[in-house]
């Protein structure tokens, strides 16, 4: 034993552990994007497939997610560990199943869209969603639990979850090349471009581009989970637990009764339905009003390169200034920022779409303050249940924290395709949409995301409870903890 805190002797991460976690966040992130930003689009314009039922079977594969994730998380709570450790070996195990299950997603059999076969199409579908969000969850699960294994100091967290951010933006951009060139203008019979009702030319998803895209995509998932895999160490090495009957209960019941849980879980869950909801409703944006595909990856580089300067500067101002207030801050500015594109609308396109993508930098300027300190936020919660009740069941708190994250998939489904519905999207092979229809698409575009930042905001300016002196607290707090795990022989540092 040294003189050193508990703390300390679990901690000291070098630039390799911040690489090998981010990498982690960016291999996840190459096949969820293809979730996020192209699959409802695919699923209406290749599959035709309608918005209502695609809503429905979103909303049932999280009905089923309030079973698949707990259990995932109890398994990762007291499976026994191996020499990887509790987490990291999950990085192996779902590697090639991940790669295969997203690829799935976009395989169009022949038939597949066609009139006649619309029930096998629906339920292929089904099935393979389903599918690909199981296997994700065996990913995600025992990656979010990963960090409290990785470091236990507040501020290595804060700086892994800066880390994690940049690399689930890096997974992001290959799909957005994909987005912005898998599109074709629509030909008439004579070989001349189609002319919608706004004088532009009408362009058409290609399977062929998306498909090798999704492909390559899969493939560098599974290489960078492997070698992730080896990047990572386990610093706190958690003991064998014995399956006490009604612990998974009793757990749950822990988590739901901590406001600092639910609030973070909220904020997780209204972060990504708005995330979604313009990854997936901007590409019908840009395709049907802006009639410019390459706005898919302007607005994008637009909401992440505050990344490249925020890296440096987020740390040390959730250092000074709390994780809680900066990100409370960033989420209004977010809002405002949609607030005034919505008010904006009825310009000439042509000059609106430079405005729209000078407030999306500002948005994403605000939106990155809580994207990169999430997860730090989400740990803090969890360090805060095990100070107040003794209670530390990461896998399992991280299966909840990613359920309310897949509630937020239901939510910007919702939004997504209630917004098609609401203004009558015409998802038949060969259709084209109103001048009116596109009017409300634009209001849809601008307005939603506002509304959901804007209660982000809310939640972390009035029901957040840790502040930057809280946190501070808390710190002091587990360290005693640390030692009383020590002593009673339930963890090796």
């Amino acid at each position: 034993m040294t003189d050193q805190t508990f703390i300390a002797r679990t901690s000291g991460l070098k630039g390799k552990d911040y690489l090998g976690y981010a990498m982690v966040d960016a291999a996840g992130c190459l096949v969820f994007s293809l979730v996020t930003t192209l699959l409802q689009k695919f699923y209406t314009d290749i599959f035709h497939i309608s918005p209502l039922f695609i809503m429905l079977m979103f909303i049932a594969a999280r009905v089923w997610d309030a079973v698949n994730d707990p259990i995932m998380g109890r398994i990762c709570d007291t499976v026994r560990p191996t020499r990887y450790g509790r987490y990291r070996q999950w990085f192996l195990y779902v590697a090639i199943p991940l790669a295969v299950s997203a690829v799935l997603l976009f395989v169009k059999f022949p038939g597949f869209g066609e009139e006649g076969n619309t029930v096998i199409t629906c339920v292929y579908a089904t099935v393979t969603y389903i599918l690909f969000g199981m296997v994700y969850t065996v990913l995600q699960i025992p990656y979010g639990s990963l960090a409290s294994v990785v470091t236990t100091d507040v501020n290595e967290r804060s700086k892994l979850s800066v880390f994690r951010s940049i690399g689930a933006a890096l997974g992001s951009i290959p799909v957005l090349l994909i987005a912005s060139f898998a599109y074709a203008k629509r030909l008439d019979p004579a070989g001349n471009p189609v002319i919608g009702e706004n004088g532009k030319a009408i362009t058409d998803m290609q399977y062929q581009p998306v498909i090798l895209g999704v492909i390559s995509m899969a493939v560098l998932s599974a290489v960078m989970l492997i070698i992730a895999f080896f990047l990572n160490k386990e610093r706190v090495k958690t003991k064998p637990r014995s399956h006490e009957k009604g612990a998974a209960r009793k757990v749950i019941g822990i988590l739901f009764r901590n406001k600092a849980f639910i609030t973070v879980s909220l904020t997780a869950m209204l972060l990504l339905a708005g995330q979604m909801f313009t990854q997936s409703f901007y590409t019908y944006l840009f395709d049907d009003y802006f009639h410019a595909n390459w706005m898919n990856l302007a607005t994008q580089a637009c909401t992440y390169s505050p990344m490249i300067i925020m890296m440096f500067i987020l740390p040390k101002a959730a250092r000074k200034l709390g994780k809680k207030e900066i990100c409370a801050v960033g989420t209004a500015f977010a809002a405002a920022a949609n607030l005034v594109l919505f008010f904006l609308r009825g310009m000439d396109p042509s000059i609106l779409m430079w405005i729209f993508l000078a407030l999306c930098f500002i948005s994403g300027c605000g939106l990155t303050t809580v994207v990169m300190q999430l997860w730090a936020m989400a740990t803090d919660a969890i360090d805060d249940i095990e100070v107040r009740t003794g209670s530390r069941d990461d896998g399992t708190a991280y299966s909840f924290f990613n359920f309310f994250r897949k509630l937020g998939q239901v939510l910007a489904a919702v939004c997504v395709n209630g917004a098609l519905l609401g203004m009558n999207y015409n998802y038949a092979k060969g259709a084209v949409q109103t001048l009116e229809n596109l009017k409300i698409m634009y209001d849809m575009a601008t307005i939603i995301p506002a509304v959901l930042f804007g209660l982000m905001a809310l939640i972390l300016f009035v029901w957040y409870p840790l502040s930057k002196e809280k946190v501070s607290e808390l710190q002091i707090a587990k360290e005693q903890k640390l030692k009383e795990h020590y002593e009673n022989n339930t963890i090796d540092l």
